[in-house]
């Protein structure tokens, strides 16, 4: 059985030329949206359909694109409220270092010290470096910058990360 990966999901359409906003869901959205990039549209329980990009760009928080054969406003408006999604076949390698967030999420963190801080439940892209949303054992967030001084060793295979907290991190 096939694995998928959600990509982003089509919000609504914009302008009348076929054009779709997604509320993006991917790390890589710069990779995903590429000209001739292949997606798959979910939606409901149907079979899902090949989307070809033709198009993309950045408006706002949403990334704007067009597909293959859709090429007015009434042709997009099928595509609305649907999930866009890749197969596991298209993650492709990371280099050093770099995960998924899907590969992040759920795994427990715990300090060089032994003590178990939580469980990632969200992962922010803020600027210049990813943040972990942990669910600590008070039931409050904290927030760990994914840097390498704080970061010591993830552990994918296990879902277990090793950190060096900073001073103030943990209250």
């Amino acid at each position: 059985m096939e694995k998928w990966f959600n990509v982003g999901k089509i919000v609504n359409t914009h302008g009348i030329k076929g054009e779709v906003r997604v509320i993006s869901k991917t790390d890589f959205a710069e990779e995903r949206y590429k000209l001739k990039n292949v997606l798959h549209l979910f939606k409901g329980n149907d079979k899902p359909i090949v989307l070809t990009i033709e198009s993309h760009r950045k408006h706002k928080n949403f990334d704007l694109l067009t597909f293959e054969g859709y090429y007015n406003v009434n042709m997009a408006e099928s595509l609305r409220d649907g999930i866009l999604k890749v197969p596991e076949t298209q993650l492709g390698q990371l280099d050093e270092n770099e995960f998924y967030f899907h590969e992040i999420i759920g795994s427990v963190i715990f300090t060089d010290a032994g003590e178990e801080i939580g469980q990632i439940h969200e992962i922010l892209t803020p600027g210049a470096n990813d943040v972990w949303v942990v669910k600590g054992k008070k039931g409050k967030d904290v927030l760990i910058p994914y840097i390498k001084q704080i970061v010591k060793e993830v552990d994918i295979a296990n879902k277990k990360i090793i950190i060096t907290p900073m001073e103030g991190l943990l209250d």
